[in-house]
């Protein structure tokens, strides 16, 4: 025997219902016995509920959304009907129109809704969807009866979640057996109580009808149609790369249930748990897909977690006093204190100390539990001996599940770890001790990006995905860096397991932020056709509302703007790499607030791009300082600019004829002065210096500005006729460092918490002397290479090194957030 159920997506219209038809017939061929449950048709449910809202606030406008819902189900009735059943039915319709129009005018008059009446008005939702359900099989030439489940499901006179009296109804049921070849189609939902009064079994209501049924008359399968392909490791409208879950134990599915998972309701399970029949969640709309099967041992590969669920909204309330400790009974009378407000605890901890209780209520019952425990404690309260009680609301519960935990170590240590990694604190945990789930409350703004943080780290471990944001991506540096993420991004997915996933950009016209990530193929026409109008504000605002997991914010502008916005991501938790030098080149309160805020915030700042590109200076100096050693001086040749030019003024070149071939090369700013100012090479060497400890402003630095003063205020192009005013002056600094074998370098020397920018000459023994082209070069003396200094050189300017720096970078979060 097979019983199955349709919820009301899955006849929500005549097209629908013909599914259903096809997938009926399909199960009758293959078993003896077939009995179908229907809900009420999607969404009449709840339209009824508003409908008597209107009436009790003698609003006429009833009648006509009534008359409209009754109109629905009479199409689709024309539809689908073609026998001589359609004028009975149409007379079913208009008796129970008759009932409910009877209901409406006292609920109007009287100005209330009473649970009995409200129950008796919302039961004709599956009355009228199963004499449709039944009479269009009828058509089709497959018998059916219609059966009415308050002839036979016996409840108590709780109207609006009734209690089922299972010893008659058990009697009742097996009736439905006496049916020959007939299919009944009952309905869900609802029963009767000894008055032969309409009550209804509540929220899952018509798959419990269905578990009692399949339970009763010890069914093969129970079969749970809806509109999901099963029970899914998590929420698919939170998490996208969720997926179906083959297997389920009974115990499994009940915590799942109890914890947010939609598709099952914790009471359907129980009599199908009770009876050890398997139940089969399966969808309506892809027939052919496998689904959940929910059963006493189930299997699922070696992951010890089976799926991730969450309560989006509850409340937590602390106890907690001295006057707890070592007091027998406080949480027998907390709980009866609670029971007798009808308050349902959705989670409880306590510390060993026994100093706090925690739990958590939903919101509506934040009230009631408050006077429940204010009154059963206090004379505690009243004497100082417990603290006032702390209530947090806006929390949500995660929780993670599965029957192997029990036998798997550090399943909560990934769970902490992929929360912390992620900003995300963790007020309240609980574990029951079958270590079935684990269970942590966190802030409600944080529920999607904890569950896709979790989701990664338990079922897609195997590819870590970034999420990038990236300002700038029309620049040379950005346009680079895509270049090279598009270019690398399936070696990452397939050696490195990562996904860098794009899914923001902003340029100074236009901003577009993708959830499921932007082709890099078409990047620019996707932000040129569906980008906004480009504000910082806006983008930031947008990017820490959706707070997505695993979230990097790439700066690769030059702005200032956007460097002020820096603490605002790393507060977040969103980690930050940039190239762009402003944010660290501040003042220096700036800047140690930064890394004190990135730490405080479990999240990463990255810049080695500041200095040297994509040469590895910062990280080689950290490493250094991490290890113990000390730097004693720091010797640097950190412009590409003017490693070219001093590298290439040699000979008989004049040196106004260098920096314009540097500049029709591309090497210098349009205006070069900005390189011959000294100011970049001094911003760089204050990072260093402040990387080692020093505590300077960039006021504090002596620049050699290699522009005379009289023409550092000029025209461009003043400046250009009358560059050639500088070739004498070099000329001979030049010939008097080449008569003592030496040669010029523009160098920052970093030295007893001091910072020298200046132009000096080198002999052959220095590293400076062989430098050549447009490398940078950098010289740590430390304790440990004193005699023999560690040297960096390479290309310092450029975009392919700087993005390739960047991107770096990137991937060194993807491996922090992953390991």
């Amino acid at each position: 025997m097979l019983i199955m159920k349709f919820g009301g997506s899955s006849i929500a219209n005549p097209e629908r219902i013909r599914n259903v038809i096809k997938i009926i017939q399909g199960r009758k061929e293959k078993h003896d016995k077939v009995i179908v449950i229907c809900s009420a048709f999607k969404g009449v449910t709840d339209e009824l509920i508003r409908i008597s809202k209107l009436a009790e606030k003698a609003d006429n406008s009833y009648k006509k959304k009534l008359q409209e819902l009754v109109n629905n189900h009479l199409s689709i009735a024309d539809e689908l009907i073609t026998t001589n059943d359609k004028e009975r039915l149409i007379e079913e319709i208009n008796e129970g129109m008759d009932v409910i129009k009877n209901l409406l005018k006292g609920i109007f008059l009287l100005g209330d809704v009473p649970d009995k009446s409200l129950a008796t008005l919302v039961s004709y939702g599956e009355r009228f969807s199963c004499f449709i359900v039944s009479a269009s099989l009828r058509s089709v030439g497959i018998g059916s009866v219609y059966v009415n489940a308050s002839n036979i499901i016996k409840t108590d006179s709780n109207f609006l979640s009734a209690k089922i009296d299972f010893k008659k109804s058990t009697k009742n049921i097996s009736k439905l057996t006496q049916f020959s070849d007939n299919i009944p189609i009952v309905t869900g939902y609802i029963g009767s109580d000894s008055k032969g009064q309409i009550t209804t079994l509540g929220r899952g209501g018509s798959d419990y009808t269905a578990s009692i049924i399949a339970a009763t008359l010890r069914a093969e399968m129970l079969e749970i149609w809806t509109d999901v392909d099963g029970v899914l490791t998590a929420n698919p409208k939170v998490v996208e790369r969720a997926f179906t879950i083959p297997e389920l134990s009974y115990r499994e599915a009940m915590e799942l249930s109890h914890f947010g998972a939609k598709v099952i309701y914790p009471p359907t399970i129980t009599p199908a748990l009770v009876n050890k029949i398997p139940v089969s969640i399966r969808n309506s709309f892809h027939p052919d897909h496998i689904g959940t099967i929910i059963k006493e041992k189930a299997h699922f590969g070696e992951n010890p977690i089976k799926g991730i669920s969450s309560i989006s909204n509850i409340s937590l309330l602390r106890l907690e006093g001295s006057g707890m400790f070592g007091a027998v009974g406080t949480n027998s009378r907390l709980f009866d204190a609670l029971s007798k407000k009808n308050v349902n605890v959705i989670l409880l901890t306590q510390g060993s100390s026994e100093h706090s209780i925690c739990f958590g209520v939903i919101p509506d019952e934040v009230g009631k539990a408050v006077v429940a425990v204010e009154q059963e404690f206090r004379y505690e309260f009243q004497n100082k001996l417990l603290h006032p009680l702390v209530v947090e609301s806006d929390q949500a519960a995660i929780a993670v599940v599965g029957e192997k935990m029990m036998s798997s170590p550090g399943v909560a240590a990934r769970l902490f770890k992929a929360l912390g990694k992620n900003g995300i604190n963790v007020k309240a945990i609980a574990q029951g001790s079958s270590e079935l789930n684990i269970t942590a409350v966190i802030d409600k703004k944080d529920e999607a990006k904890a569950l896709n943080a979790l989701h990664e780290i338990f079922f897609v471990d195997d590819l870590n995905s970034i999420n990038v944001f990236l300002v700038g991506p029309t620049g040379l540096i950005g346009r680079t860096l895509l270049q090279q993420i598009k270019k690398q991004k399936e070696f990452l997915k397939s050696q490195m397991r990562m996904n860098i996933n794009v899914v923001g950009i902003i340029n100074s016209r236009k901003s577009l932020i993708s959830s499921s990530g932007i082709d890099l193929e078409n990047w620019k026409e996707i932000l040129e056709k569906k980008g906004q109008k480009s504000s910082l504000s806006n983008f930031s605002n947008e990017i820490i509302n959706l707070n997505y997991a695993n979230s990097v914010l790439v700066d690769c502008s030059a702005s200032k703007e956007v460097a002020n916005f820096y603490e605002k991501f790393l507060e977040k938790n969103i980690s930050v790499v940039t190239p762009n030098k402003i944010a660290n080149t501040l003042s220096l309160e700036k800047y140690n607030h930064l890394r004190k805020t990135a730490r405080q915030n479990n999240a990463k700042f990255l810049y080695e791009a500041n200095v040297g590109a994509g040469l590895p200076i910062i990280n080689t100096l950290h490493n250094l300082l991490n290890s113990g050693d000390r730097v004693i001086k720091i010797e640097a040749v950190l412009s590409g600019t003017l490693s070219y030019i001093f590298n290439s003024f040699k000979g008989e070149s004049k040196f106004s004829g260098i920096v314009l071939k540097a500049k029709e090369e591309g090497y210098t700013e349009p205006d070069p002065r900005d390189d011959l100012s000294g100011l970049d090479v001094a911003r760089k060497a204050l990072i260093l210096s402040r990387e080692i400890g020093s505590q300077l402003e960039l006021s504090d630095i002596q620049v050699k500005n290699l522009v005379p003063e009289n023409l550092r205020n000029v025209s461009l192009q003043e400046f250009i006729s009358r560059i050639h005013e500088l070739d004498a002056l070099y000329e001979k600094l030049k010939q008097d460092a080449e008569k003592q074998h030496k040669a010029l370098r523009y160098m920052a020397i970093i030295e007893n918490d001091k910072v020298e920018i200046a132009l000096k000459s080198v002999d052959n023994q220095h590293p400076f002397y062989n430098l050549s082209g447009s490398d940078n070069m950098i010289v740590f003396t430390t304790e440990r290479y004193k005699s023999n200094p560690l040297v960096v050189k390479g290309p310092g300017a450029g975009a392919e090194v700087t993005a390739a720096g960047v991107f770096a970078e990137i991937i060194s979060i993807g491996n922090y957030m992953a390991n």
